[in-house]
């Protein structure tokens, strides 16, 4: 199964060419994923490069550092950024409830230090001069966060990544063509609302551009998501799924936002840490709005990749926003919020699109 899958990787998301470039990052616990994604990737004529994570390496020694340490940027991230063709990120957590914990004026100085090559990033990805994807490897971690053993969480990734079909890749192109239909759809419209018993908000997408994410850049994918012109969202919204940042777990997240500006929030147990997020730059706007369109995903994980993709669900994201969309809003912050949309309701231009989480788009 895991060669299926490095070869979905590898064909379908990267669609790696003669002489690309691979830049692979992931903990060691992947080893059987790398190594089938060595081999399809020379297969296909590519140069695949690894860099390999330990848990709390990072915390060690950001937390020690001073000031000179924290704002200086690595050069070889920079050249991969600006130079790689490809970039794939396999998620396989130690653990990701930090064992060291870093205090966040110290992460907010080192975010800001690699602005520039988080915009580098965005921009190629968004251009798809650098074709990236974002995969999840099981652990027993991830297993128990999902509250499933090894084997459930297992086949539950593999399931939502359609790798019990026979030919998963053809399964994404048959996926990704039905999903452009309802992507022109709302393209053709201007003015949203998401109405329910959890939320009620309009916004505009003036400008912006609806995306058909259907496996290219994240696997699992389904999803369609935009970015909401900046001062345009209205209204208020409740979170019904837990919210999970930076190691933080948020519950019931409730915001009040006047014209495209977060003024009011609360949550059911951990307002504190919203209060410090909400002082980065930028994060008091949106920079995306995405309903989620697996339908093989119908239980929280805990894992953002698997829970935004949750069919029968809205999610908005505070913070940076997404420049193939033309967003512009930037932020060292992006950070999905998720709430249930099974008795829902979204108008695209007045029109009744979306009911009970579904769309209802010919």
């Amino acid at each position: 199964m895991y060669n299926k899958y490095a070869k979905l990787l590898t064909e379908y998301c990267l669609e790696v060419s003669p002489g690309d470039k691979v830049m692979i990052k992931s903990s060691y616990l992947a080893e059987k994923l790398l190594l089938e994604l060595s081999q399809e990737i020379s297969k296909a004529g590519g140069i695949p490069f690894l860099d390999i994570e330990i848990q709390d390496f990072d915390n060690a020694w950001l937390k020690e550092a001073g000031l000179e340490q924290l704002t200086w940027v690595n050069p070889m991230k920079k050249y991969w950024n600006e130079n790689f063709n490809c970039f794939l990120y396999i998620r396989a957590p130690f653990d990701t409830k930090d064992k060291i914990e870093v205090p966040m004026d110290k992460r907010t100085v080192h975010n800001e230090a690699y602005k520039e090559i988080r915009q580098i990033y965005m921009n190629r990805t968004g251009d798809r001069s650098m074709r990236r994807s974002l995969c999840q490897y099981p652990t027993p971690f991830s297993a128990a966060e999902a509250g499933m053993s090894f084997q459930e969480y297992e086949k539950f990734v593999f399931n939502a990544c359609n790798l019990f079909d026979e030919d998963p890749i053809q399964t994404w192109r048959t996926f990704g063509k039905n999903q452009q239909k309802v992507v022109d759809y709302l393209n053709g419209k201007t003015q949203f609302r998401y109405l329910g018993s959890n939320c009620d908000l309009t916004f505009n997408t003036n400008g912006r551009i609806w995306i058909n994410s259907d496996g290219k850049t994240n696997m699992p994918s389904g999803e369609v998501y935009t970015a909401p012109e900046d001062h345009s969202m209205n209204g208020w919204v409740k979170y019904t799924l837990p919210s999970l940042y930076m190691g933080e777990t948020v519950n019931e997240i409730e915001l009040e936002i006047k014209d495209g500006y977060i003024e009011k929030w609360k949550s059911k147990d951990n307002t504190e840490f919203l209060n410090k997020i909400f002082e980065v730059p930028g994060a008091r706007r949106f920079g995306e709005a995405a309903i989620g369109t697996n339908y093989k995903i119908q239980q929280i994980t805990r894992n953002i990749l698997f829970d935004e993709k949750i069919g029968g669900t809205i999610h908005l994201a505070i913070g940076d926003a997404y420049k193939q969309c033309n967003g512009i809003n930037e932020s060292t912050v992006h950070w999905d919020m998720i709430t249930d949309m099974n008795e829902g309701e979204i108008y695209a231009d007045g029109e009744l699109c979306y009911k009970n989480g579904q769309f209802i788009v010919d």
